[in-house]
């Protein structure tokens, strides 16, 4: 099986409360390692992107470690970056993204094996620079940048808390009620599937600065909780998910951080 860039496979977990958190761990130093291979199969795959005239692109590439080179797959039936990937069985989805400054609301699947594109039905919301994983069968799309419709010419962008799930068997999606929205309003953060959570970390909010506040959607109680803050306030992060930590690295603060911090749950840490 290959896997996405700029998306993960996550574990889930049994469930766990907001006390068996055990908080953030700095990660203070890099080890210089031999290369090896995301998954089973080690395969590499880009899709879309900003081309050099910063146009919105549809390429979608496979890296071929053994022969060292990239093969061009069917391009993605709607053009953008920014966009959120994860891989779940033997498919990639691509959830949203923007072209330019406006937000993308498709919402696509590549099937590995068959190695054609299939549509699901759009985010039912207008959002960019939204968070997006996957837990228990469903997609969870947060928060973002909400953009007023096309012909709301005194709206402004801002920023919002507004969660929306994708049922992959029964191919639909539910806005949950405002009580189920995430406390923050945020926009270009981290999210993963950790311990039974959908958790949401740092960004860009309402406030002057980058947020540091992490929070997480417990799915056996369908509630938020506040979970320990990151360290380092920041958005524009990479993450990655590594058993039972989530790792946010780099990203903005005042300017370009080289912060790696993990969110750790107590046991095995």
């Amino acid at each position: 099986m290959g896997f996405p860039c700029g998306g993960g496979y996550l574990k889930h977990g049994s469930p766990a409360s907001p006390g068996q958190l055990s908080g953030w761990v700095p990660w203070g130093a890099w080890g210089t390692v031999c290369p090896a291979p995301f998954c089973a199969d080690g395969l590499v795959y880009a899709l879309g992107g900003m081309g050099s005239d910063t146009a919105p692109q549809a390429q979608v590439r496979v890296y071929e470690p053994r022969q060292d080179c990239w093969l061009s797959l069917p391009s993605m039936p709607t053009p953008c970056y920014g966009a959120s990937t994860f891989l779940h069985g033997n498919k990639i989805y691509v959830l949203g993204g923007r072209q330019g400054k406006l937000p993308v609301t498709a919402f696509e699947a590549f099937d590995l094996e068959a190695r054609t594109w299939t549509r699901h039905p759009s985010l039912p919301s207008r959002r960019a620079f939204a968070g997006c994983a996957m837990a228990e069968g469903s997609v969870f799309s947060l928060g973002g940048l909400q953009q007023p419709g096309p012909h709301n010419f005194y709206s402004r962008p801002h920023f919002v808390n507004t969660v929306e799930t994708f049922d992959l068997e029964r191919g639909s999606w539910t806005k949950l009620p405002r009580g189920l929205r995430m406390r923050d309003k945020r926009a270009d953060f981290v999210v993963g599937a950790l311990g039974g959570y959908i958790v949401a970390v740092g960004g860009l909010g309402n406030q002057p600065c980058p947020l540091g506040s992490a929070e997480g959607f417990s799915l056996a109680r369908r509630r938020w909780a506040v979970l320990p803050a990151m360290p380092t306030a920041r958005c524009s992060c990479s993450s990655l998910q590594a058993g039972p930590r989530l790792f946010v690295i780099g990203g903005v603060a005042q300017g370009p951080s080289q912060a790696v911090e993990a969110l750790c749950l107590r046991d095995g840490v």
